[in-house]
């Protein structure tokens, strides 16, 4: 059984990565029907949460269904990141989660995110003061490094584990790379395999069938797995990983019927939480994942970006039924 504190997760936990823009309760929601067993908030800014910003503010926003969740911060002050971890705290997530990784020039650069990994006693004291600040159970996510001649991430785990991080995610690029090349999971085995490292370790990055997933936890023994961008338009990754790992079988692929009702469930409720500029907007990034491998799909998915109310998506999803019924793609 794996534990992140008192947070009993299963034996091989699969975990949503938090990713901006997607990783909102709609989002999460098809998620966690369809196996997720530990799921992240977008990122949210410190700064942000101080100032009372609404979009930070919004993405607290945390739903019965979803538990048990983290919700994660980043930021380059250090107290700012410890007041904004009060302020978690009072939303009632199961954990708080501090972003050491995100690439992006406008985070990295100012040296939040994996801009933290330039300065390894800053993100110790930064971890310190926060842990120290807060009830809840403390996990990073974090990167390999900065670029290749600095993967450090062996120090990394170490330093956070001796300030009282809980359990830590490691996405085996470094900054550098971005979201480019393969992820090289090497150093996120020789972490977990460490015998002075007894705190959970979440593999991520690249993990995108159940095969992988597989030869992926016999190759490098980590305790489970974080999936992002696998599971965008596709949340029956966790239970097909699952599936596949217990049995050796592949659970049948969802059907176009099943698509579009998973589909219409995460459009109504990004309509709903986010009103319906915005839900339709954003819902836009997730269809051509939700109908990927379907023939002859670019007119349907050109009248899917451009419909402007859920009344005209949910129009076109019929008419996608009606062309593709009983297919599994």
């Amino acid at each position: 059984m794996v534990k992140i504190a008192h947070i009993e997760l299963g034996d091989f936990p699969l975990l949503l990565a938090p990713m901006e823009d997607v990783s909102d309760p709609p989002f999460r929601a098809v998620c966690k029907e369809n196996g997720a067993d530990l799921m992240y908030s977008e990122f949210i800014s410190a700064e942000g949460l101080i100032r009372d910003a609404k979009k930070s503010i919004q993405k607290l926003d945390i739903y019965d269904y979803e538990r048990p969740i983290g919700i994660q911060i980043f930021g380059e002050n250090i107290d700012s990141m410890r007041e904004a971890a009060r302020i978690v705290e009072n939303s009632n997530p199961e954990l708080l989660d501090i972003n050491y990784g995100c690439p992006v020039n406008n985070v990295a650069c100012k040296g939040a995110g994996a801009g933290i990994l330039l300065d390894l006693p800053k993100m110790q004291k930064m971890t310190e003061e926060i842990v120290k600040n807060t009830k809840l159970p403390v996990t990073v996510k974090t990167r390999l490094g900065w670029d290749d001649n600095s993967k450090y991430i062996v120090e990394v785990a170490k330093r956070l584990q001796d300030v009282g991080v809980q359990a830590l995610s490691i996405h085996g690029r470094t900054r550098k790379q971005m979201y480019k090349g393969d992820a090289d999971w090497t150093l996120i085995g020789e972490v977990k395999n460490r015998p002075d490292i007894h705190i959970p370790i979440f593999g991520n990055g690249d993990i995108d069938s159940p095969e992988k997933a597989l030869e992926y936890k016999n190759r490098y023994g980590v305790d489970g797995m974080m999936i992002g961008r696998a599971a965008i338009g596709y949340p029956w990754i966790f239970n097909e990983i699952k599936h596949f790992l217990k049995t050796g079988e592949h659970l049948a692929p969802p059907t176009i019927d099943q698509r579009i009702d998973v589909c219409k469930k995460h459009l109504a409720f990004s309509v709903k939480w986010k009103g319906t500029k915005i839900g339709i907007f954003e819902m836009r990034r997730h269809y051509t994942n939700y109908f990927k491998g379907l023939d002859h799909f670019k007119e349907f998915r050109k009248r899917l970006v451009e419909s402007p109310t859920e009344a005209e998506v949910s129009e076109v999803l019929e008419e996608i039924s009606a062309r593709y019924l009983g297919l599994e793609v």
